[in-house]
């Protein structure tokens, strides 16, 4: 399989988990979590924002619960689609590594889609043009 194919389910991957990392992070859990009660055992207490069982509240469980766990499940599709990429890609283990758990980290998740993407791109055209300079033996005059 060409890196080539492998791009476009990669870029569709990183891009629906940085969208939901985002709305996870960022809405979900504050939403969740500024009741002012303690979150998670770690933090004895949050900002009061609203009540405990307000419709934020509510709001805000629903979507830590249902977003967090579709955004577990497709990290698991994405790391798959990019640990091929890198591998088609031929891409070092620093660079890997770096797409890879970028998905952790809101926003900075489409930094490295565009980074690999860049990376990929340019990977085609450079294939692309050794392939034209490449005799393929269609035409060839050898006197066989």
């Amino acid at each position: 399989m060409p890196v080539k194919s492998l791009l476009t389910p990669y870029r569709v991957m990183a891009t629906v988990v940085g969208v939901l990392l985002v709305v996870l992070i960022l809405i979900g859990v504050p939403l969740a979590n500024f009741d002012g009660t303690s979150m998670w055992g770690v933090f004895p207490s949050t900002p009061h924002v609203w009540d405990p069982g307000s419709r934020a509240d509510e709001i805000g469980e629903f979507i830590t619960h249902v977003l967090g766990v579709a955004h577990g499940w497709l990290y698991m599709i994405f790391l798959f689609v990019a640990f091929l990429l890198s591998r088609r890609a031929e891409w070092g283990p620093g660079f890997t590594a770096t797409t890879l758990l970028a998905g952790t980290v809101p926003l900075l998740s489409f930094w490295a889609e565009h980074r690999a993407t860049r990376d990929v791109r340019a990977r085609i055209v450079a294939e692309e043009k050794v392939g034209e300079a490449t005799p393929t033996g269609h035409g060839s005059t050898t006197g066989a």
